[in-house]
Formats: structure tokens, sequence, C-alpha cells
């Protein structure tokens, strides 16, 4: 009797690939093992063992595998089911959401390349021969391939070892690497607790008289405490009493002042103790019950709460909850930036039991989150990420959170699998028999509509938290005040007469502007001409920091040209603006202030998102510019004032959601504004203030969009109604990608008649060099889906056997939204 397994590939294959294994070793697999097979000719590639059987393949004779590479499954049966919904659901094959899912480390192929890890220091005798021997060829070469390393130890099973050579950090897989980020401590200075009285004072100002330099040290500390009620930092101390730093030392050495670090912390002096102190208002008291009772009865909830109302502190009950009941949490985010801050707050509660999960984190971090799941232990109970850490081994999950779950970055768009994590968690929390928790200020008509509709309970939460009011909105319309010459640059006389008054009461800015780069246009003011990408379809946006021209769609630069390429003469000039002009103007408006940028430029490294929102946080910032990575609930005490540039590039989007998207943002950027006490103010800058978003945006009148949008949606048979799945073709002939766009079309309208919209080009149609083409398939809400996605998977496959188009690269969207 013959023993086989079917093996999953991490590499779009239609179906699983059978492999021959003795009977050893059938008794020992286990499926979600690992093991190492030749696929092709002298490729290995890690699979998973997803069947364990009997039968022989007919189509082809079974090669052997390799080598079995793990004692324990590495992932979960119900881990596994998740994974095969969403290959069916999202239209793509298991192997590539294996790819999505599992960390680099775990599927190894002969090609990945394997460095020294330059930070570890390596004593000799930790490590076994064999892993010695590839880490003395590392001192010699600076990288090795999987192959290299089989001829190195003259063995094929050589991934055992390098396993165990990450495990012990010795090694990098080919990743990119990113720096450390050591959070700048900060010294402060304090008088010290001996001498605060007034009487002890003067003693000590009698003392120091033979020392004017000490004396006016202490004096002026003492007027910037009195005066200031923040933490004074040394810097500022020799900045205001002219003291070396050695005067300041020895003050301290002789224990007159004190002096004391601060990490990250925001610095508070209302004396907030330890963090389970927060007490819940009655308004999050109520919705916390609401949402416990609709949890009894409903599988999801939405949390409608409007922005600052307090939504993590209800969120953290609700974790509470869970780890008593010995349960594990999912808290998912839109962006890796929303994380930093809050990891923070919730280890704050939690403390190691919150394990992080997310695409900036090195590959032997990530392995290690994954372990921990494994074995179910203590540090990973709540696991707080971005979109992938849906695919985590979970044991068993209680409660999933899905927090600003209207944010397009859920969606994954490329490569496959192209889930939408909200939907997916709301699948994978049926699978666990756990609760999906829905938290938004503005949350997406879908969800909106499923809660109308019943299918999701809702809870309302009206109040900011202690009360604070909403902030006051203000439209200010651009086409007047440039008619009237009220503009210095891009800002009106109103923009700048706020940021003045909320500069000189101390508080802090943030300004919103949709484009990076300086300027997204450089045109000639004698013919005409433009600077395009010579890829794509798109003009270059100038960054002035690099003095470049750049490609926002596939990263081609080139330096600033001096001269108009068609006409020769020096005569370019910049159209429209960036965050990066905004920062300059303000920076010539507020000379003295401190600005700062936060966009894709700026926050590059793993820690890009800290430096800037610390140093926010920590008031070193006045005012901070930035794209909507700014808008993502982050959560700033001192903002007063926030700006929107230009509210008119968000409204005139092509795209069905380009109003619900631009109500959300608008309404998020305004909730930065006046988090404590204080009432916000927000300035949204435009030429047309009487647009209908614009209006509900400043009254705050959600249930109004979601009417007047829904309307909309159910004349032209867009989503919620109706469901979507938009195909592209992408192929750089032009003539090719508009015949197999056309075959394919009519292949549909044959079976789904009017509701095939296209094959059109989109408005950037041409990206790296290949053309875009895209058809739409609407699918009304009584149409079997299931149906549907088995007919257009029949036509591609008949697509995919002509000759011709088996070039065309055809990519299905499922619920593109």
């Amino acid at each position: 009797m013959h023993h086989f397994i079917d093996v999953l590939l991490p590499i779009p294959l239609q179906k699983a690939f059978t492999y021959h294994i003795t009977k050893a070793e059938s008794e020992f697999l286990e499926i979600g093992m690992r093991v190492a097979v030749p696929f092709r000719k002298s490729k290995i590639y890690t699979g998973l063992v997803y069947k364990i059987h009997n039968n022989p393949p007919t189509a082809y004779d079974a090669k052997t595998i390799h080598q079995i590479l793990d004692d324990q499954p590495v992932i979960t049966k119900s881990q596994l089911q998740h994974w095969e919904w969403i290959a069916g659901y999202y239209m793509c094959s298991l192997g590539e959401v294996m790819r999505a899912a599992m960390p680099n480390a775990f599927i190894l192929e002969s090609e990945t390349i394997i460095s020294k890890n330059e930070k570890v220091e390596v004593k000799d005798t930790e490590l076994k021969d064999e892993e010695f021997l590839i880490y003395e060829a590392l001192q010699y070469q600076s990288s090795l391939k999987i192959n290299d390393v089989v001829s190195i130890l003259d063995k094929k099973r050589v991934l055992p070892v390098i396993n165990s050579l990450v495990e012990k950090g010795v090694i990098n897989l080919q990743e990119e690497l990113y720096e450390k980020y050591q959070p700048k401590l900060v010294r402060y200075v304090k008088l010290h607790e001996n001498h605060k009285s007034e009487a002890k004072l003067q003693e000590l100002l009698e003392e120091l008289s033979r020392a004017p330099k000490q004396r006016e040290v202490v004096l002026t500390l003492f007027s910037m405490e009195a005066s200031e009620r923040r933490p004074i930092k040394v810097s500022e101390l020799t900045d205001r009493s002219g003291a070396s730093s050695s005067i300041i030392k020895s003050l301290i050495d002789k224990t007159i002042l004190e002096e004391y670090h601060l990490k990250t912390d925001r610095v508070q002096f209302d004396g907030e103790g330890d963090a389970d102190t927060k007490q819940l208002s009655e308004a999050q008291l109520e919705a916390l019950d609401s949402i416990n009772s609709i949890f009894e009865e409903k599988p999801v909830a939405l949390l409608h709460g409007v922005t600052s109302s307090g939504k993590t502190e209800i969120y953290v009950q609700l974790i509470q909850k869970q780890l008593e009941l010995g349960k594990q949490v999912l808290y998912l985010l839109p962006e890796i930036a929303l994380t930093t801050q809050l990891v923070q707050r919730l280890q704050d509660y939690f403390g190691d039991k919150v394990a992080v999960f997310h695409s900036r984190y090195s590959g032997n971090e990530r392995v290690e989150v994954w372990h921990n799941m494994l074995k179910n232990s203590e540090k990973a109970q709540v696991v707080i990420g971005a979109r992938s850490s849906l695919l985590l081994p979970f044991n068993d999950l209680g409660l999933i959170i899905v927090d600003e779950e209207h944010e397009q970055s859920y969606k994954q768009f490329d490569p496959a699998p192209r889930y939408h994590a909200r939907d997916a968690a709301i699948v994978l929390a049926n699978f666990h028999k756990a609760k999906t928790l829905l938290g938004s200020a503005t949350p997406s008509l879908e969800s909106y509509y499923n809660a109308t509709q019943g299918k999701y309970g809702l809870v309302e939460l009206n109040i900011r938290y202690n009360n604070v009011l909403m902030p006051d909105i203000e439209l200010v319309d651009l086409a007047d005040k440039y008619k009237r010459k009220r503009m210095k640059g891009h800002f009106s006389d109103r923009m700048i007469e706020e940021m003045a008054e909320t500069l000189d009461e101390g508080f802090q800015i943030i300004l919103f502007q949709n484009r990076r780069g300086f300027s997204p246009i450089i045109e000639c003011t004698t013919c005409g001409n433009s600077p395009q990408c010579p890829n794509c379809d798109v003009s270059l946006t100038y960054h002035q920091y690099r003095n470049q021209l750049r490609c926002h769609y596939c990263g081609y630069n080139s330096a600033m040209l001096q001269n108009c390429q068609a006409c020769g003469n020096p005569t370019l000039d910049t159209k429209g603006f960036g965050t990066e002009q905004i920062e300059e103007e303000v920076k010539v408006l507020f000379p003295d202030k401190k600005v700062a940028r936060m966009d894709l430029d700026t926050t590059r490294g793993k820690y890009g998102f800290e430096k800037i929102i610390n140093n926010f946080e920590q008031r070193d910032i006045d005012i901070l510019v930035g794209t909507q990575m700014l808008t993502k609930g982050l959560d700033f005490r001192h903002v007063k004032l926030v700006g929107i540039m230009n509210a008119d590039n968000l409204l005139n989007f092509p795209d069905f959601r380009a109003h619900e998207r631009s109500y959300q943002l608008m309404a998020q950027v305004s909730g930065r504004a006046g988090r404590t006490d204080l009432r916000g103010k927000v300035l949204i800058q435009t030429y047309n203030p009487h647009h209908n978003i614009l209006q509900q945006v400043s009254t705050n009148s959600y249930k109004e969009m979601f009417a007047e949008q829904m309307n909309d949606r159910y004349n032209f048979k867009y989503p919620p109604i109706y469901r979507l799945i938009k195909i592209t073709f992408k192929h750089k002939d032009y003539n090719r990608v508009n015949l197999a766009a056309d075959w394919y079309a009519k292949s549909l309208r044959q079976i789904f008649k009017a509701n095939v919209l296209g094959p059109e080009f989109p408005p950037v149609s041409r990206i790296r060099n290949l053309y875009n083409k895209n058809i739409l398939i609407k699918i009304s809400p009584n149409q079997s889906l299931g149906k549907t996605k088995e007919a257009i998977l029949k036509i591609d496959n008949s697509f995919n056997a002509v000759k011709d188009f088996r070039a065309v690269r055809v990519v299905l969207n499922v619920d593109n939204y």
C-alpha cells in the first residue's frame, strides 16, 4: 500500500500537488506541518501538508519529499478553514493565501538569500557544528543562497539548520532590514523636594550667594516652574539662564536639582494614576451594556461613536472580559501609525499579554509572534495588528475588534489574496464562535446598511468623553478669497488668523493636504508641456527636498529639469501643491515655530511614525502637516486647530465612493481637534462651500449623508445593494489588452447581460509600462454569488486556453471597495 500527501505550495496553483511518502512518514506527519519538496526541475519549496491519503495522482508520477521540517503543525485546523474561505470568496488560490499568511522565514525556497545579522555577538560555543560551518562561511561572504548551504554542508536537508540559526538570531533572511529606533530620552529637571518651600528656598539662595551662576539657574528654574505647569527640559533651562551644562551638573550633584528622564509618555499634571483607574462615563457604560446585550443575540455589533467619544476605553473593558474567560482577542487597526500609539495604551492595561504583528516587523519578530500563538502562550492573548494579523494561528478567539472599520486600508489590492479584513474578520469570528465589534465615527455605508437591516446590532455614542464639545467647523470660500486678494500662498486670511491665535495660546495645529511632494504638476509657461513619467500615464511630482521629479505610481525619479524638454525655455512653473509646499509656506508665515511633515516620504523606516508622533506629543512640534495618515484615530491632547487645505480634490474624484470617503476623511480629520476641555476649531478651504457633503460634515450629520448616498447607490446599482467584481487586464501591448478585454466582456455579457460594465480604461491607464483595462460586474441582491463566481472562473479558464491571451494578466478583485 502506498502513502501520499497533498502539499500546498506558496505559488498560484489551481490545486495542491501530490507527493509520495513512506509508511513511517505517513504515521508521523500531520496536516499543517511543513515539508520541503522538489517542484519543477531543481527548485525546492517549503510546502504545507494539506491531506494525507492513499490515492496516487492520475496525471503524473508523484515525486518523493525531501524532508519534514516540523515536529508539530505550524498552522491550525480552523486557520486552514479560514484560508479556504478566503481563497474561495476572493477567487484566488490557497497557495497565495498561504504566502500572504506565513512569515517569510517559514517559506524558504532554494533562491532565498541568507546574510549575517551584524547586530548579534555570537559565541562559537553556542553553535552546533553544522551551524558553525555556515556562520564561518558568512564571515568571508556577505550572503549565501540555500543552494550554497547545501554544497557547504554536503547534504540536502539544510532547512532545519537554517531555521535554528534564524531562531538564534544569528542570520537574517532576505528581507528589508529596518533600523531599531531608540526613543530619545529627554532630560528634565525640577527643584529637589527639600527646597520647595519659601523658607528653604531663601536659605538656599543665601548659601549660593557666592556662586552667582548657580543662583541664577535656581531662580530661573523656580520662575519657570511657577509660570508654566509643565516639565522643564534641561536644554530649556540652559537656554533661559545662560548657564553651561556643567553648572547644572554640579547642582544635580549637590542634590539641589533633581533630574529625571521622560520617554514617550504624555506628561500629565492632573495626577492620572495607574492604568486601571479610568472611570467610564455614563454614556460609555450604556454603550458597553448595549454591546454586551447585542452579543447575546447577534455575532456582530457596530459601535458608531463620534470622534474622541472614548471608544478605546470601551474596547479595553471588552478585552478584559474575554481575557478573564481565557480567550484571545484580535484588535485590528487600519494603519501601522495607529498601532504605535495604541500598543503603549494597551500595554499599560494588559502588560506583556499584548503581541503586535504588522509588516514593518522583521521576519524574526514575526516568527516569534507566530510561535507564541501556536503555543497559546501568555504573551499572545491580545494581538494588535494591521490586516495581515487576521491570518495568524488563533487557538481560542473570543472577540475581534475592527477599529475604524470604514478605512480603505483594510482592503488588500495587490498581490492576491485581495481580501477585505473587516469582512474576513467576521467570517473568522464565526469559525471560532466569537463576536465581532466594528467601531467607527464614520461607519462605511456597507456596515451601517447591515445595521439598519438588522443583520448587525447598532450602538450609538453621541457624546465626546468628558462632554467635550464637538469642534466648530467653518468653511472658507477660496474663490471669494482669491478674488478679494486675501490669500498668502495657499493660506486664506482666516486660516492665518486662526493659526496665529492658536499658537499664541500655546496649542498645536494639524494641517491636512492629500498630496505628498511639493507640487503635483510642473508646467512650461511658454508651450504648456509638462514632464510625464516614462512608464506611467501620469505627470511627475516635484519633490523639493531632494530636488527631483518622482512618479508616485512606479517610483521613477529624475533630477529636476532646468529647461522645458519640448521648447527648451527655462520657464518651468509649478501647479497645484503638496505637503512639502505647505510646510515651506508655514515656515515662512511662522518662522519661529517648529513645523514637521508626516507623509510617506518622512515615515519610511520601521520607526518613522514613532519619531514624529512622539515629538508631536511632547510638544516639540507646533504645526504638523500631513496626508491622510493623520486622519486615522490618533489622539493628541493639545491640538486646537485643524486646517483642511483643499477639500475639492477629495470630492471630485472619479469613483462612486468619492463622496462617502470625503465625508469620512474630513470628519476624521476634524476629530483630531479639541480633545480636551477646549472647543476645537476646524477650517475647511474649498471653492465649493455649498457642496452637500461639506455642509453635512460641518453639521456632523452622518445620517443625512447616509440617506442621500444610499439613494444614489440604489439608483445606480452599487454596493451595498449590488455586489461588485472588478476584472483588470494588464499587458504591455495596447492592442492585446483591448482584444483580450473585449473577448472576456463578450463572454460575460452572454451570461450577465446588462450588468457588465466596460471594458474601460481607468483614469491612469498605464502603470509601470503595462496598460490596464477594467470590466465591472454588478451582482444583484437576489443572484447567487457562488454561481456567479463559478461562471466567471469557467470563462477565465477558456480565456487562458487561448494562446494569444495567455500573456495578458487577469486580476479578479471581489468586492473591490
